[in-house]
């Protein structure tokens, strides 16, 4: 497959895998602990602030979920 026979369509959709694919990376090193905790009473009341990478991943999420329903959308808007 030669990259000077894709379309508009086809790199949008390849863009969009890879995008999907980091989204899933991301979402799945975040911390999920304390989720699970407040399902069976404790959890407490604690408010914590994120700090360093897990910053970082809070952030990267917001921006690939955003990037990834924008392509999607634009994939769509296109094909028709």
């Amino acid at each position: 497959m030669s990259f000077k026979n894709l379309n508009i369509d086809q790199i949008l959709t390849i863009i969009n895998m890879a995008v999907m694919v980091l989204l899933i990376m991301v979402v799945s090193l975040q911390n999920k602990s304390a989720g699970l905790s407040n399902i069976f009473g404790g959890g407490g009341g604690v408010i914590q602030t994120r700090r360093g990478f897990d910053k970082w991943l809070f952030y990267s999420t917001i921006i690939l979920a955003l990037l990834f329903v924008g392509l999607s959308i634009t994939n769509l808007v296109l094909r028709n």
